[in-house]
C-alpha cells in the first residue's frame, strides 16, 4: 500500500517546483476513526469521474496492511482522494440513512453520539455531494435542542495520487513526490499566515507530470488546520443550520484532468446533471410495461447507461463498469453497443469511431498491437505513462476486432447510415484482413497466445487465469482458439459480405461468403464432441478439444455457425441442471473438478452471458427456454441493491426463498450486465430492422408471464420513429403499431 501523507516517513529535503511547491513533510495527523472491517459501499459515476464511499459519505484513508482499499475519488485512473472523513468532537456520526440512487450524487442523513455537553441526537447531520467536472459537498449541522451548543466539526483529506493499478495491488518500482504549495506547508507546520479557503494536495510523477486536487472552501472557511484536517468551531443556537460545503477540482499539468467542465457549486452541478440527464432520456426508446416493478429496473438501466457513457476526444462510449473498468474497452463497449441498439443507436455509432480511430496500426509485441487489430484497454495513469502497463491501448483481445465488425453490419441494419459506412469501410477492411491473417496463421481458426510479458493469458471474454480448462479441471495449454471466438468470425463474414453487396464489391462478398461457408463446415467437424453431443470450450495449441462443459458455446447459438442438430444440442445441454441454477446459466458445470460457485469464470453466472444464450435460443425457435433465462435475469435483478444487475454473482443453486448470492467484488454499475436488460426486451419483441431496405418485422413476439403489456415509445429504425404496443392473451403475444413518424413499413409476422 501507498502511504498516505499523514502516516509517510518525514521528508527533510526541500525541492522548490515551479517556484510554488516544496515537497511535503509530514504534518501533524488527526486521528482516524474508521473501523477496519470492511462496509457496504456508495457509488457515484460521471462521465470520467467515479467516487466510492463508505454508507456515511466518508472515504478511509487508514485500511489495514495488505488490503485493497478501493474507496476514493478517482479522474481518469488517478485517486484524487484517498481520504475524506467526517468527524464530530472527533467522533465518526452515527448513520441514519444514505443513498447513492441518482448515480451522480448521493445524500446522506446523520446524526451525534453522546458527546461531552451534547446528549445523542441532538444533530441532524446531512451530507449530499454531487460529480459534475469535479466532487462537490455540502454538509448541513442543525441543533434540534433547545439550548445553543458548541462543537468542532472536522473533515479530514487526503491524494495518495495512486494508479488504479496500484489500487487493484500492482507493485511499482518508484513514486513520485508529494508536493505542497510553500505558504500551505509553512501555515500547517508553523501557524504563519491567514487560514487558507483552498487547500492544493500535489504530486509530481515519475514522468514529470504534476498532478494537483484543489479543495476550494466555499460557504465558511475553516477556521483552523490540524495537519490535512480542516476544523469549524461551531456554535449553533436552537434549531438553527449550518452549512459548509467545498468543490474538489483536479489537474494535471495545470490542465483539468475532466473532459467535463467544472461548475461552481453544488446547485449548478447538481442542475447540469439534471439536465444532461434529461435531455439523454428524451434520446432513447421508452420502454414501460404495466408492473411498476420491471420498470423500476428499466428505469435504473437507462440511467445506468447514461452514467457509464464516458467523453474520449472521438466522442462518447460506454464505458466497461465500475470502479475497475472505468474506461474504453474493446469488446465490453462493443457487446453493450450492440446490447443497446434497441435503446439508442448512437451509442453504438460512436463507439465504432472512438475504436476505429485507435485500431492497430503497427507490430508492437510489448502492447500486441497488429495492424487491423481492435484494442482490448486503454489507460491515462502514471502506470501507462510511464510504461509499466501496455495499456496505451493494449490489444490483447482476441474477439474486439470480429466483433467491432458484428457491430458495424447490425448498426447499419438499425440506421441505414451509409455515410458512416462508408467513412470506416477501410478500417472494415483492415480489421477482417487482421483475422484473415491469423486464420492462415492458426490453422484456420483465430486464436491467441500472449505475447506482452505484462499482458493477458487469457484473451476471450472469460480472461482471468484459470478459466480455460478441460473436463479434468486441468490448464489449456498453448494457442487457444474459443469456441464463442469462431463463431463471431463467421458471422463477421456473413455480415460484412451483405454489404460488400450492397456496395458492388461483389469479388469480396462472393469470397467472404464462401470463407464462412468452409469455416463452418471445419468447426461442425473440429469442435463438435459427439461422445458428449456438445460443442467443445475451445481447441488448444496441440488442435485437440478443450472437453468441458461450458456457457461458451452458447454464443454461437444465434450466429449460424453451428448445424441446426448441433444448435439443439448444445441449447438443451446448457439447461441442464449442472449448468442452469435457477438464476442463469453457469460458466461452467458445476460437474468439473476446476467447478467453484466463487469462481471469476469458473461457475459464477454473469447476466450478459446469459442474456446471448437467451438471444440464441430465441433464435432456434426456443421461445419457452429464452424466457425462463430472460425471467430468472429479471428475478436476479430485481433483488440487488438499486435494481441494478451485477457483473456477476455467485453459482450456487437456486433454492425456493433464496436470493442470489452475491460476487464480492463484482462491478457495479457494469455496462454489459445493464445492456443485458435491453437485450432482453429484444429477446422478447424479436425486432429484425432492416433500415436500409426500409422495413421492420417482428416476428412472433412473446412476452413472459410476469409481463402482460409492453411499451415501445420512441424507438428509432432508420429516419422512422416508431411507438410499438404488445399485449399478452394467454400464451399469444399481439403487436399493434400506434404511432409512426416516417415511410418505414412495419411486418408484424406470427
Amino acid at each position: 500500500m501507498t502511504q498516505s501523507l499523514d502516516t509517510a516517513t518525514p521528508m527533510t529535503q526541500t525541492i522548490p517546483y515551479d517556484g510554488n511547491y516544496v515537497e511535503a513533510v509530514e504534518v501533524p495527523s488527526w486521528p482516524c476513526v474508521l473501523g477496519d472491517l470492511p462496509q457496504p459501499l456508495l457509488t457515484l459515476k460521471d462521465d470520467d469521474l467515479f467516487l466510492l464511499t463508505d454508507t456515511l459519505g466518508n472515504i478511509g484513508g487508514c485500511a489495514l496492511d495488505g488490503q485493497v482499499n478501493s474507496v476514493g475519488f478517482f479522474a481518469r485512473d488517478t485517486r484524487f482522494l484517498s481520504r475524506l472523513e467526517l468527524q464530530v468532537a472527533g467522533r465518526p456520526p452515527i448513520l441514519l440513512s444514505s443513498s447513492a440512487d441518482k448515480g451522480f450524487a448521493l445524500s446522506v442523513l446523520a446524526t451525534n453520539p453522546g458527546l461531552e455537553n451534547i446528549p445523542a441526537e441532538t444533530l441532524g447531520i446531512k451530507r449530499e455531494m454531487v460529480l459534475n467536472g469535479g466532487l462537490f459537498e455540502t454538509i448541513e449541522v442543525t441543533n434540534y435542542s433547545t439550548e445553543p451548543v458548541a462543537l468542532a466539526v472536522s473533515l479530514s483529506f487526503d491524494a495518495d495520487f495512486a494508479d488504479l493499478f496500484e489500487v487493484r495491488g500492482a507493485k511499482r518500482p518508484a513514486r513520485g513526490k508529494f508536493l505542497r504549495p510553500v505558504a500551505q506547508q509553512r501555515h500547517w507546520l508553523e501557524g504563519e499566515g491567514p487560514v487558507p479557503a483552498e487547500v492544493v494536495m500535489a504530486y509530481l510523477g515519475v514522468d514529470g507530470v504534476l498532478l494537483e486536487a484543489r479543495l476550494e472552501f466555499q460557504k465558511r472557511t475553516p477556521d483552523r488546520y490540524m495537519g490535512q484536517t480542516a476544523i469549524w468551531d461551531l456554535e449553533i443556537i436552537s434549531h438553527q443550520s449550518i452549512t459548509l460545503s467545498y468543490r474538489l477540482c483536479t489537474y494535471r499539468s495545470g490542465q483539468p484532468v475532466s473532459n467535463v467542465p467544472t461548475p461552481a457549486n453544488l446547485g449548478q452541478a447538481k442542475a447540469a446533471e439534471l439536465l444532461e440527464e434529461q435531455e439523454w432520456q428524451q434520446q432513447v426508446t421508452q420502454i414501460r410495461s404495466e408492473k411498476n416493478t420491471f420498470n423500476n429496473l428499466i428505469d435504473r438501466a437507462e440511467q445506468d447507461i447514461y452514467l457509464l457513457r464516458q467523453s474520449f476526444d472521438q466522442g462518447k462510449a460506454l464505458s466497461a463498469g465500475v470502479p475497475w473498468f472505468s474506461t474504453l474497452f474493446g469488446r465490453d463497449s462493443l457487446i453493450a453497443a450492440s446490447q443497446t441498439l434497441i435503446l439508442n443507436p448512437q451509442i453504438a455509432k460512436e463507439t465504432l469511431e472512438i475504436l476505429a480511430h485507435y485500431q492497430g496500426k503497427t507490430e508492437d509485441a510489448w502492447r500486441d498491437e497488429q495492424p487491423g487489430k481492435i484494442l482490448h484497454e486503454i489507460r491515462f495513469g502514471e502506470m501507462a505513462r510511464c510504461g509499466e502497463i501496455p495499456h496505451t491501448p493494449y490489444y490483447g483481445t482476441v474477439d474486439a476486432t470480429p466483433l467491432w465488425l458484428m457491430l458495424y453490419a447490425e448498426y447499419y441494419a438499425w440506421t441505414a447510415d451509409r455515410d458512416l459506412i462508408d467513412r470506416l469501410w477501410t478500417n472494415a477492411l483492415a480489421a477482417m484482413n487482421w483475422i484473415d491473417r491469423e486464420l492462415k496463421a492458426g490453422n484456420g481458426y483465430l486464436s491467441y497466445r500472449r505475447k506482452s510479458k505484462n499482458g493477458l493469458d487469457n484473451q476471450g471474454w472469460k480472461d482471468s487465469g484459470n478459466c480455460i480448462v478441460n473436463a479434468k479441471g486441468e490448464m489449456a495449454k498453448g494457442s487457444i482458439a474459443l469456441s464463442e471466438v469462431q463463431g463471431y468470425v463467421y458471422a463477421a463474414k456473413v455480415r460484412l459480405a451483405q454489404l460488400a453487396r450492397q456496395r458492388g464489391e461483389e469479388f469480396l462478398a462472393d469470397r467472404w461468403e464462401q470463407e464462412a461457408k468452409e469455416l463452418k463446415q471445419r468447426f461442425n467437424r473440429d469442435f463438435w464432441m459427439a461422445d458428449l453431443d456438445f460443442c467443445a470450450l475451445a481447441l488448444d495449441g496441440e488442435g485437440a478439444a478443450v472437453d468441458s462443459i461450458t456457457s461458451n458455446p452458447g454464443h454461437c447459438l444465434g450466429l449460424g455457425i453451428l448445424t441446426p442438430d448441433h444448435a439443439y444440442s448444445t441449447a438443451e445441454r446448457l439447461r441442464a441442471p449442472d449448468m442452469f441454477n435457477g438464476w442463469g446459466v453457469r460458466t461452467l458445470s458445476s460437474l468439473c473438478p476446476a467447478y467453484n460457485p466463487m469462481g471469476y469464470h469458473i461457475g459464477s453466472v454473469w447476466p450478459h452471458d446469459n442474456s446471448l444464450i437467451a438471444m440464441g435460443l430465441r433464435s432456434l425457435g426456443l421461445i419457452d427456454q429464452a424466457l425462463e433465462i430472460g425471467q430468472a435475469l429479471i428475478d436476479m435483478t430485481r433483488m440487488q441493491p438499486y435494481g441494478r444487475p451485477p457483473e456477476l454473482f455467485c453459482g450456487y443453486e437456486r433454492q425456493e426463498d433464496s436470493t442470489p448470492v452475491q460476487y464480492p467484488v463484482a462491478c457495479s454499475p457494469q455496462a454489459w450486465a445493464t445492456g443485458s436488460l435491453f437485450q432482453l426486451v429484444q429477446m422478447m419483441v424479436n425486432l429484425v430492422p432492416d433500415a436500409p431496405g426500409n422495413y421492420l418485422r417482428i416476428i412472433d413476439p412473446a412476452l413472459p408471464p410476469s409481463i402482460s403489456s409492453l411499451s415501445l415509445k420512441n424507438l428509432r429504425v432508420g429516419t422512422t420513429l416508431l411507438d410499438l404496443e404488445f399485449e399478452r392473451s394467454g400464451r399469444s403475444t399481439a403487436c399493434r403499431v400506434s404511432k409512426k413518424r416516417g415511410n418505414l413499413r412495419v411486418v408484424i409476422e406470427a
